[in-house]
Order: C-alpha cells, then structure tokens, then sequence
C-alpha cells in the first residue's frame, strides 16, 4: 500500500514550514513508522549531500536525520540554487542540469519537471509509510500558479489534506489565512484540512476569540498554536534567517568572530556550532565600519566566488582584512571562502561568471583555482597533515562533506588537510606556516569538535585566555542536534491536536 501523505503548506515564505515538518517526522519515527520528508522543489543555497553523493536542500536532509534515515535524492528532486543576472542552477534528481533564467524555468522546463516530481513521491511512497510534504512560498501567488510545481498540484497528485501554517509573529496572521483560502481554486481549496499558527508569543487566552472566528468563518479546525521556540538548535533552511540573529552579550571572555556576509552566501549552516558555544559571539556583517577588530574573521561558502569576491573589492572590506591579518587577526575561508584566499581564480569556461575569465584573490595563500565543469559533491574523511605547523592540530581526522566547483593547486609546500580515500590523498585544505591564515573545502568543519573547541582555545591563547576543556565535557554538536529534533518533537506533541492529526494522515490514534 502506498505511504500515506500530509502536506504543511504557507501563507508565504518563512513561517516556519521547514522546521514544522523537521519536527513532525521526529513525531511520527518516535511512534515507531518509517517515515520520509518530501519537498518537490526547493529554492536555497544550503544544501546537503546525501552519502551516495547528491545534492538536496539542506532542510530536506536534516528532516531525514530527524526521520531517523538516510537522504536520498528522492526527497528534494529539483533544487533551485540562485546565482548573478536572476539565473539560477537547476539541480535535478541531485545532479547540475543546467543554468536556467527563471522565465525560461517556468516556460520549458516546469512542464517536463512534474514527471521527474511524480517519479521520486512514488519511489518514496513504496519505500516509507508517511511522507511529510512541504510546499513552497505560498499556493496563493496568483501570477506563479499556473506552473506551481510546489503546493497543490503536489497536494492533488499526492491526495495528501494540507495544513496551512500563517506566522502570527509577524502579524496578520488571520488575514493571511483567510485570504489565502479566498484566492485558492475550489478543488485546492477542499484540500486544507485546517490550520496551524506558528511563532505565538503572549496569553493564548488572549488569542482564542480570534481562533474561533477563524474556524467559523472557514469551517475548518485550528489543529493547534505552536509557541515561539527561541534557540531551538535546527538548522535553518536559507540565509534570509540570518536577519533575525540576535547576538550574545555581557559574557566574560567572549570571543569574538566575524562572518563576512557576501550577496551569495551558501550553507552558513556550517558555522552554527560556533554559535553554539559559550565562549563565542558570532555575527554577520557586509560592512567594512562593522568588522571593527574580531578575534577571528570567516570568508564563508559562495554560490558565486567570483562575484563575491568582487564585492570584497568594491565594498572596501577586502583591504580592510588584509589591514587586519598583517596586524595579526586569524582568517579562515570555507569553500568559496577558501578559494578567495588564494592567489588566482581561473574560470575559462565561464563555469562562475561569462564576464570575468579571471579574477585576483586576496593572496593570503599561495595557491591558484581553476573552474571546470565537474561538480564535486560528497562526504569525506580528511585529516590535517601530521607534518602541520599547526600545533595539536596535527594528524586530527576530520568528517565533512563537499560542494564545489573548482579545483585548487599549491604553489608552494605548505600544512595541508587531505582526504583519506581509497588510500590516495587529494589536497582540500592548506594552512599558513604560522597557522593564522587556513582555508578548506571541507563544509561542517565546524562540527569535528575536538577541532572547534582545539582551535577556540587557540583564540582564547591570543587573548590571554585560559583554554576550555576538551573531550567529554565540551559541546557535542551531533548529540546537541538529536536533543533538538526530540525537543522539537516535544513542544508540537504539547501543542497539536494530535488526534485529529493522525486521523488526517490515516493512522491509528497513539496508545
């Protein structure tokens, strides 16, 4: 029998969606059903690779993790990942097809993607027993609906009642819900099956005449007021959250790290461990007057390099790190931050950019990239080279993953982080002699936390800082995501009517 089927669709854009689905398959896998998240196209520039070395949204793969499976394709089969001149990489069934203009997506493509949609729900509905769907933005954009490939089309083709989620911390909720139901077509309309506020804040008490309205003036059920989780420890799904960080303050000996936010920033998600600890204030900025005097400065992935890297240039912060290294500020490049600290950038075949063949990087390292048409994606064993001027770094085995095009080529012999596959050592990192300066291709760096918390301390030295522990009683960033997805799970069982919940998915009532 095919997997039953519940979708989570939105009034717009960042109501939560992601994060309610991420905690109801913690829900549904702690009742003890295989279950699978689904989202047919996504937009974002996180992403994930899945073990067998695909590329899905980064939501969608850590809504596998709380499932309690691995990802696979199947559950993100096109994503969309913007890039310059309002083009964005269509990545099919987790594979680069090809660089498209958003009309031409729509035009020529989205015909022929509802077959590769309707392929992989189908795969997944034999494999699992519930598939939790996720829509896009909104099912009420009235110009984009023709050709919506995300929202109720996949509701009528998967048959699966929809749950509508409006955010009430920004306001308008009410009237987004019901404006929503008003502009939805007859047959979309008869699939909601009711509603979900999210981000509540203050005495529900307060909240219930406007409820009541609600549910009269729809005829449909409130399925429940899900609270405002502060810190919930879940990775977000796109960069547009990074306008709600809020910075730690007035802890004694905080170190201070700055992540240069570049127009195409991608999987910041790798620094989320950093956020996470104590000792560390993190924050974003795009400003040479807010860079100020960091312990530690971080050039993060790109989804443009070569673009970003012109930003550097244009907007004054490229001099303005250069000023701060040579007076003895670290700096560390991931990814596409890697490939800035070199010396050159090459892009014969206009893999990047079809304006600029090449482009200077900062030279904080003495090695050059070249862009070729081979998209690297996968999970990788590393480890930094046991030769390292980098003190106790020396030797760690490091576990990450690779999204990238480019290949880098020192220009001289420097400390190195490698992979360790099939006996062979390929070079994905480089140190500075002094260890100040280091760059990797290797994303989730961060989480290898004898690494994090080895070079924290080393910030803390520079500071005159005593070091924290190591080990056992420092942060555990993957148990630390596992108590998150059981917390999660927590507050939606407090919050939702699961009765009528698993009556809509069609599933027995929990003993």
């Amino acid at each position: 029998m095919p997997a039953k089927c519940i979708m989570i669709q939105g009034t717009s854009s960042n109501v939560g969606k992601s994060l309610l689905v991420t905690g109801l398959c913690r829900l549904l896998y702690r009742r003890g059903l295989r279950v699978a998240p689904f989202k047919s196209q996504n937009m974002a520039l996180n992403s994930y690779v899945t073990a067998d070395g695909f590329e899905i949204g980064r939501a969608q793969g850590i809504q596998a993790e709380a499932a309690g499976i691995k990802a696979t394709a199947e559950l993100n089969p096109i994503l969309l990942k913007p890039k310059e001149n309002m083009t964005a990489q269509v990545i099919v069934m987790g594979r680069p097809y090809d660089d498209m203009s958003a009309r031409s997506y729509r035009d020529d493509f989205v015909p022929r993607a509802l077959e590769i949609v309707k392929d992989a729900l189908w795969k997944l509905r034999s494999d699992y027993q519930v598939i939790v769907i996720e829509g896009a933005g909104s099912p009420a954009e009235v110009n984009l609906r023709e050709r919506d490939i995300a929202n109720m089309e996949i509701a009528l083709l998967a048959e699966a009642p929809v749950l509508l989620v409006a955010d009430i911390d920004r306001g308008g909720a009410f009237a987004s819900l019901i404006g929503t139901m008003e502009l939805l077509a007859p047959r979309e309309r008869a699939l909601v099956s009711g509603f979900i506020i999210n981000k509540f804040r203050g005495d529900l008490g307060l909240l219930k005449p406007g409820l009541d309205f609600l549910e009269k003036r729809t005829g449909l059920p409130v399925l429940g007021v899900v609270p405002f989780i502060k810190d919930h420890g879940i990775e977000e799904e796109d960069s547009v959250a990074l306008m709600d960080r809020e910075e730690k303050k007035g802890i004694e000996g905080l170190l201070d790290i700055a992540v240069i936010r570049v127009p195409y920033i991608s999987n910041y998600t790798d620094f989320a461990p950093l956020e996470a600890e104590a000792d560390v204030k993190l924050r974003y900025t795009d400003r040479p007057a807010k860079l100020g005097t960091p312990d530690a400065i971080i050039l993060p992935g790109t989804k443009n390099t070569t673009a970003d890297l012109h930003f550097l240039y244009s907007s004054g912060l490229a001099d303005h790190i250069l000023k701060l290294h040579a007076g003895g500020v670290p700096v560390v490049g991931i990814c596409g931050g890697f490939q800035m600290l070199g010396e050159e950038l090459s892009d014969p075949e206009g893999i990047e950019s079809r304006n600029l063949a090449g482009t200077r990087g900062l030279g904080l390292l003495p090695f050059s990239t070249v862009f070729d048409s081979r998209k690297i994606t996968r999970q990788v064993r590393a480890k930094v080279s046991l030769h390292s001027a980098w003190g106790e770094m020396a030797g760690l085995e490091l576990e990450g993953y690779e999204i990238r095009y480019g290949r880098s080529r020192m220009l001289k012999d420097l400390p190195s982080i490698v992979v360790l596959a099939g006996g062979e050592e390929e070079l994905i990192g480089a140190v500075s002699p002094g260890g100040n300066v280091f760059g990797t291709y290797l994303h989730d760096l961060f989480y290898n936390d004898l690494f994090r918390r080895r070079w924290l301390n080393a910030l803390r030295a520079r500071r005159g800082l005593p070091p924290l522990p190591e080990g056992e009683s420092s942060l555990n960033m993957r148990q630390r995501r596992e108590e998150s997805y059981d917390r999660l799970a927590s507050v939606l069982s407090e919050h939702l009517d699961l009765e009528r919940l698993y009556q809509l998915i069609g599933i027995e009532k929990e003993m």
